[in-house]
């Protein structure tokens, strides 16, 4: 009876009205749709740019170079001249055996008459066929050198640092410059196997480069590799991109990015997901309360997130004033403006 009077006099003079009033008062909160959009799947990976076509232009035999005709950093055509050897002792070999094929044939065209007049056996011919079929190897094989001293483009492209001078001795396999087409540049970058169903010949792609920050660069794919690595569960896959301008320089270390059809997807805000302890969760609001539901997420796009289970379209979800609730707090929807004034 004495704990009864005194509970039922604080309640008369209201000293314990505005405890009790506080339990069932509601958290103003702004809440949003959970909604299906069509989002596609973002990937990103890094690649190295490599040339259409590159090559080390090399001499193929020891000779001293007599003459360059190229400069540094600029475009030649296929079959243009890049440097001259001294072509002196070959010239002078081609022109023994083109001598000795002189002589070899006019053997044969007499052994041919003295055969058919039956004054030559059949094998007997077929040695002096066989001498003059000599004689043409070595004048082919005379002319391969001359033409060897010569050194021309194997492709329209783009030289690099001279590495030679004139009347310096190179030697067999020496490297002179570089030569590449960069008129398309290929990309090749790793994409791990659990998106292989996102790939396809002629999928586009944007490219970058620090190098040029502001820069994107268009292409698309053209080649995927035919084998998974089995130690990095990735597979190798080859953009081409359009480089007319010759911005891009093989060796640039790239960014590309790649985007997969879109499908339907059940999108929240970012701002509705509460990460806690490894789980994912958010407020749904239901009536005027709001239930704590445990939910898997997928992609992502900027400011939202896919649901893939927890949560059904239409459903609401609380955006801001989650810090402050509990599951079954009592909620009071209001606008986003409002809130931020109230925080304020």
């Amino acid at each position: 009876m004495l704990v009864a009077g005194v509970l039922g006099g604080c309640a008369k003079d209201g000293t314990a009205g505005p405890a009790v009033a506080a339990l069932g008062s509601a958290t103003d909160v702004v809440t949003t749709e959970a909604k299906v959009e069509p989002l596609a799947t973002v990937l990103e990976a890094v690649g190295t740019a490599r040339a259409r076509e590159s090559i080390e232009v090399k001499s193929k035999t020891s000779n001293i170079i007599t003459a360059i005709a190229f400069r540094e950093d600029s475009l030649v055509h296929a079959g243009q001249v890049l440097v001259e050897l001294d072509a002196a002792e070959a010239r002078a070999a081609l022109a023994e055996a083109e001598a000795v094929l002189t002589d070899s044939q006019s053997q044969f065209n007499r052994s041919r008459s003295l055969h058919a007049q039956q004054a030559l056996s059949a094998s007997q011919l077929e040695q002096v066929e066989a001498a003059l079929n000599t004689s043409r190897a070595r004048v082919d094989a005379a002319k391969a050198k001359v033409a060897d001293a010569t050194i021309r483009a194997g492709f329209d492209g783009r030289t690099g640092l001279r590495l030679v001078s004139v009347g310096s001795l190179v030697s067999a396999g020496t490297v002179i410059t570089t030569l590449d087409d960069s008129s398309t540049i290929k990309l090749e970058f790793s994409v791990p196997e659990a998106h292989l169903y996102l790939l396809r010949r002629g999928q586009a792609v944007v490219a970058k480069t620090a190098g040029l920050p502001d820069a994107r660069f268009a292409g698309q794919v053209t080649m995927l590799d035919s084998r998974i690595d089995p130690a990095t569960r990735s597979i190798i896959v080859r953009a081409e991109i359009p480089n007319a301008d010759g911005r891009l320089r093989p060796g640039m270390f790239m960014t590309v990015v790649l985007e997969g059809d879109p499908t339907p997807a059940l999108l929240v805000p970012e701002a509705a997901i509460v990460p806690e302890q490894g789980h994912t969760y958010v407020f749904a609001a239901v009536g005027d309360k709001v239930e704590r539901r445990e939910v898997r997420t997928g992609r992502r796009r900027k400011g939202e997130v896919e649901v893939l289970s927890g949560l059904t379209q239409g459903e609401r979800v609380v955006t801001e004033g989650t810090q402050m609730l509990r599951d079954g707090d009592k909620v009071h929807e209001v606008p986003q403006n409002a809130a931020r004034a109230a925080a304020l």
